[in-house]
């Protein structure tokens, strides 16, 4: 099967208050009809469903993202990094909250165990801007332009939402291509030693 993962945008250049939705964006930017986009983000929601997961591309508030990325980089500060990530992913994706808001993000945030006040403080500052930009000039130089995007030591890149098959097969290829060895703990290994799984 393949799968369409346009509909999946995460803009920290667009407008705060966009006026158009997902499906006139996804039109107008890879020059496709309104239905075909409708289409695709119908067939996302589906395969959504049944993996477990709540997309709803109809109430989805197009917004500047940027803030929301600050955001994440502060609560990385304070090791909420993946529960804000997650917590803002299902805002947008699922619940059509409008996560450019400074007030959205502040709720969302005291939602995750950060405090308000801080949270609020630092939306109200350049705090962590110059983070976000860097990050931009990164993906910019790996060539990501969409997600899902997975680079993987920094010279493979599996892109799009693929199979679980998809990613196996990817994995055994770095592997064999990069000369590691994996263990039964999940730990990768090569001359210089042994590098442990994240499990944060």
């Amino acid at each position: 099967m393949t799968v369409d993962y346009r509909c999946f945008e995460l803009d920290p250049t667009m407008e705060r208050d966009a006026g158009y939705n997902i499906y006139e964006k996804l039109s107008s930017k890879y020059g496709m009809s309104l239905d075909q986009a409708k289409a695709n983000c119908r067939n996302m929601e589906q395969m959504a469903y049944e993996l477990g997961l709540d997309f709803r591309f109809d109430t989805q508030v197009l917004t500047n993202t940027f803030d929301a990325h600050r955001l994440v980089m502060f609560s990385k500060e304070h090791g909420r990094m993946h529960e804000m990530t997650d917590r803002l992913l299902r805002a947008y994706y699922s619940e059509g909250q409008h996560i450019g808001d400074h007030a959205t993000l502040v709720d969302l945030a005291e939602e995750v165990g950060l405090y308000r006040a801080e949270a609020a403080d630092m939306l109200a500052s350049n705090e962590f801007s110059q983070a976000v930009r860097l990050d931009e000039q990164e993906a910019e130089q790996y060539g990501i332009k969409s997600i899902p995007f997975f680079l993987i030591n920094k010279k493979y890149a599996i892109t799009g939402a693929q199979s679980p098959e998809v990613f196996v097969q990817s994995l055994q290829q770095i592997i064999e291509q990069d000369g590691l060895t994996v263990d039964q703990s999940g730990a990768a290994c090569d001359d210089d030693g042994c590098e442990l799984p994240d499990t944060k």
